[in-house]
């Protein structure tokens, strides 16, 4: 009886044994989650390399190339030939006004705020239905251009302008060469002109109209001049204004003039604005070269099909380029949706179904991400937001799963401006890290590299998760995520192409 009792306790504890032990080789088994390796040390060097750039001694100041003006360069307008410009960050244009590198960032993180503000405001008010007439003053015929009766505030352009990116572009014949602004989200082309009744310091000479031989001023009849939001007659001459959120505007006198495309190309009677009154802007720049969707921009102008473009790391100092088309979405490439709102045709939306970390989706109700029926929400691409901002619930979301997968890594002591995830990465050369990747309608999705989402927020090792909250109804996929993927909007099949390692 007693035997029994023993092998029958026996039996209980080997069949224990067993089942812990397969449940153990299980865990042991299972995947783990996916990582990509961070170069701490690479974005440190670069932290220290972007403050030592001169950019007086850049080949990048250059105002004028002979062989420019002199070279004989085909017309273009309402055609599909290609068009190249290159692409330079910011900091690499003007000269550094900081002490270190966490200063640069918090200026950059300052300028950010800024941006992320004048979209919602300018989506908001589409969606309200709001006449951005109503909230700023017009010109008269006693006055031509009044800048005391703005309503908004005046700000320095040194510490709020919002332009990250340029591109060198001529106007006028002989065309004078002068960096831009390059902006997906404004339709209006704008440049300083003479004479300035208040024009910001650019690196570039001051476009004088009187010297180039194909400037025309556009009269109050004509349809680009009905397409402004802003505008008015004077002497039946067409004057426009353009404000933006942070209280910085451009008013002057609207006109038709020859850009040139480097040595690609060039195109007769562009639709731009030629701002005698530009007060705080895009210090450096001489202007905006608008690619947004509405029909002043100057994709819509140029009759372009397809558009791309690859933001290089502004750390980096390097260049990249922007052509008009030229390049095609790949089979291999990532693809997604290229979206529309009917209550505002500036901004490119994006459809975006969600993440993964770690190889892992994030649980996120689609919903988040949709544009709802009065206009309001949606994912919207664009490349002067710098931090990718996301509804506070996916946000949330995408940051939970990260720290989670992340439970290792040193914490900062606390949050830094817009960022509540920050490493203390000071001790490392390289780390491994949870993936990121983004999740497009149709089942496309892209890995981001690990320099896309964990960003150095000074040179002693600091590294933040750079994504950001917003309370607006809108998210934004910022250029910090977009750096190194060259992104290619096909306008003629509403769809939107990233391809890795292809600037």
């Amino acid at each position: 009886m007693a035997l029994a009792r023993f092998f029958s306790l026996l039996s209980v504890i080997t069949l224990s044994l067993f089942l812990f032990a397969s449940n153990a080789s299980s865990r042991s088994l299972s995947t783990p989650h996916k990582t990509t390796v961070l170069n701490v040390a690479s974005s440190l060097q670069q932290t220290q390399h972007i403050l030592s750039i001169d950019p007086t001694r850049s080949s990048l100041t250059t105002t004028t190339r002979p062989e420019f003006e002199s070279k004989s360069i085909p017309f273009f307008l309402n055609s599909s030939s290609p068009l190249t410009l290159q692409l330079h960050s910011r900091d690499t244009l003007l000269a550094p006004h900081h002490k270190d590198y966490k200063s640069l960032v918090l200026s950059r993180l300052e300028r950010d705020s800024s941006r992320v503000a004048a979209i919602a405001a300018k989506v908001r008010f589409s969606v309200e239905g709001v006449n951005r007439s109503d909230l700023k003053p017009v010109y008269n015929d006693e006055t031509m251009y009044n800048p005391e009766e703005l309503t908004t505030p005046v700000v320095s352009g040194a510490s709020q302008g919002s332009g990250e990116y340029f591109s060198r572009i001529g106007v006028g014949t002989p065309a004078k060469e002068m960096y831009m602004v390059l902006d997906t989200g404004s339709d209006v082309n704008w440049l300083q002109c003479k004479p300035c009744s208040d024009c910001y310091e650019q690196s570039d000479p001051v476009f004088d109209p009187a010297e180039s031989s194909t400037y025309k001023p556009l009269s109050c009849a004509a349809p680009q001049c009905a397409s402004l939001e802003v505008s008015t007659c004077r002497s039946n001459k067409c004057l426009y204004q353009v404000s933006y959120g942070d209280g910085s505007f451009t008013v002057g006198e609207y006109a038709t003039d020859t850009v040139t495309f480097g040595d690609s190309g060039k195109v007769n009677d562009v639709a731009l604005g030629c701002g005698h009154d530009n007060e705080g802007l895009f210090m450096g720049a001489a202007g905006l070269l608008g690619l947004g969707g509405g029909a002043l921009s100057m994709t819509n102008q140029i009759n372009a099909t397809s558009f791309s473009y690859c933001l290089v790391d502004r750390d980096a100092g390097n260049s990249s380029s922007l052509d008009f088309n030229s390049v095609k979405i790949g089979d291999g490439d990532a693809m997604a949706p290229l979206l529309r709102n009917k209550k505002i045709d500036t901004f490119y939306y994006v459809g975006l179904s969600g993440f993964s970390v770690g190889g892992e989706k994030v649980e996120i109700p689609s919903s988040v991400f949709e544009v709802d029926a009065a206009g309001a929400g949606g994912v919207i691409l664009d490349c002067g937001t710098a931090v990718t901002r996301l509804q506070t619930e996916a946000y949330n979301a995408l940051r939970d799963a990260f720290v989670k997968l992340a439970k290792d890594f040193k914490n900062a002591t606390s949050s830094i401006s817009l960022f509540d995830t920050c490493y203390d990465f000071s001790s490392m050369s390289s780390v491994n890290v949870p993936t990121v990747a983004f999740h497009f309608t149709g089942g496309k999705s892209i890995d981001l590299p690990a320099k896309n989402y964990l960003i150095p927020i000074d040179d002693a090792g600091t590294f933040c998760f750079a994504f950001a909250p917003t309370s607006s109804e809108l998210s934004i996929i910022g250029n910090v995520q977009q750096q190194g993927t060259r992104i290619t909007y096909d306008l003629e099949n509403n769809l939107i192409g990233l391809s890795a390692n292809k600037c």
